[in-house]
């Protein structure tokens, strides 16, 4: 083999690496863009899950104020019930048993699912979804992060003809593609 020969072999060499890495590229570039539409949806539905939870809660606390407003206006009327004639009193007996029972399903409604009970844990339920998509959001954004570096590196490595940035490039893909993995699969794993 002569210094020509050695010298094709090794452009070989180089334009292999260089179409390996650019490969590499590609697949990280892929990998964002996943990576990028799964985090802005995680926030969407972050937000979503936010307004939901504020809706039940004010929901909640509307029917928390009428339970309040007819357990007072009850006791206040039971107050009065003694000096009443009977005919009176009989009807008044009527309805703060219609007030009580109104007041009870305003605390449980299971049929409608609009009782406080029932809109508390509705209201809970969401604002578990708000967590887990916030912590997906978390996730992809680390992942989106350490795949747009590893984007940097393999292009670097190509300009600078260095090999070791190709191979850092490909463990910062790895990281990004774990992160990504962890907000598919498990965003509540790693508290971040």
């Amino acid at each position: 083999m002569d210094a020509r020969d050695a010298q094709e072999t090794i452009e070989q060499v180089a334009e292999r690496g260089g179409q390996r890495v650019a490969l590499l590229i590609s697949i990280l570039a892929g990998m964002l863009a996943l990576v990028g539409v799964s985090g802005g949806n995680a926030e969407q539905d972050a937000t979503k899950a936010n307004i939901d939870a504020a809706n039940l809660w004010s929901f909640y606390q509307a029917k928390t104020i009428r339970r309040s407003n007819l357990q007072q206006l009850t006791e206040l009327v039971e107050l009065e019930l003694p000096d009443l004639p009977p005919d009176r009193a009989e009807r008044t007996r009527q309805r703060l048993e219609a007030w009580r029972a109104t007041a009870e399903r305003y605390e449980t409604e299971p049929a409608t699912n609009e009782g406080r009970k029932e809109l508390a844990a509705r209201a809970k339920a969401a604002e578990d979804v708000r967590d887990r998509a916030l912590a997906a959001d978390n996730m992809f954004d680390y992942g989106s992060a350490a795949l747009q570096l590893a984007i940097v590196l393999a292009s670097a490595s190509i300009v600078v003809g260095v090999a070791w940035l190709a191979w850092l490039a490909g463990a910062f893909g790895v990281i990004g593609v774990a992160f990504a993995l962890l907000g598919w699969f498990a965003p509540t794993l790693i508290p971040l």
